[in-house]
């Protein structure tokens, strides 16, 4: 083979296989049929590249926990399901990702009061008062954990998620009525009341929060969300169904 055979026909290797992803064996076995093994490696990879487009497109990111351990999600899930259960007038606060709202919010200034007056004295307050503890969110919800968990270990000998949906009621009513002893610096009852307003939130709030997954929660309540105006119904006779709208929507309007 001389000089300039070798020259056009490696070029010929190296500018077609190069682009498939091919880097070894450029000259001693690509040199004869170059051109098969540059379209049966474009294809492969062409494949490839569309189902990671698929699964990238399937996949919700926005459920992923940010405060939480995974276990604690688990018993804050189970407890929110049992509180907003699902029935035949639509999903519950599980499928509405409510768990996934109390996640995100404790991660932020929410978890850490960071917008409101923490500095004492504390003394206790009246049922109407509201908080009057020196304790954050997150503090106050790894307390209640830890107490369902104590609670359902004394009383049952296994976790809150193994337990059946009516043994769970029992647990959550006992923690309305105040009377899971094993919570240590924070009453029991105040965590249920806590508990159930975060479910109602993550159920309620727009999606962009992390919760009302697919807005299901509006559509329960057929509540038209974050509309931008009411204008074209106001001559209407009837009130109209809407359908609801998210923040998300208004992106780029």
């Amino acid at each position: 083979m001389d000089r300039r055979t070798f020259l056009k026909q490696t070029g010929l290797v190296v500018g077609g296989v190069i682009g498939g992803g091919i880097v070894g064996g450029l000259i001693g076995n690509a040199v004869a049929t170059p051109e098969p093994k540059v379209e049966v490696q474009t294809v492969t990879e062409t494949q490839t590249v569309e189902k990671v487009v698929e699964k990238t497109v399937a996949a919700d990111y926005g459920q992923a926990l940010q405060f939480f351990t995974q276990e604690q999600f688990e018993v804050v899930e189970a407890a929110m399901e049992r509180i907003f259960p699902a029935d035949e007038n639509g999903p519950g606060a599980k499928e509405l990702g409510a768990a996934y709202f109390i996640d995100h919010q404790l991660a932020g200034s929410y978890g850490v009061n960071g917008k409101e007056y923490m500095s004492g004295p504390f003394y206790p307050g009246e049922p109407t008062q509201g908080y009057q503890y020196q304790l954050t969110r997150q503090e106050i919800y790894e307390i209640g954990i830890k107490g369902i968990q104590d609670w359902c270990q004394k009383k049952y000998n296994k976790k809150f998620t193994e337990l059946s949906e009516a043994e769970q009621d029992e647990v959550l009513t006992a923690l309305q009525k105040g009377e899971v002893d094993t919570f240590v610096g924070y009453p029991p009852a105040s965590f249920f009341s806590l508990l159930r307003t975060n479910t109602l939130e993550g159920v309620y709030s727009d999606p962009l929060y992390g919760g009302n997954k697919d807005m299901g929660g509006w559509r329960m309540k057929k509540y038209p969300g974050s509309q931008m105006s009411y204008t074209q119904y106001i001559d209407k006779d009837e009130v109209p169904t809407i359908e609801p709208v998210s923040l998300k929507s208004h992106m780029g309007h």
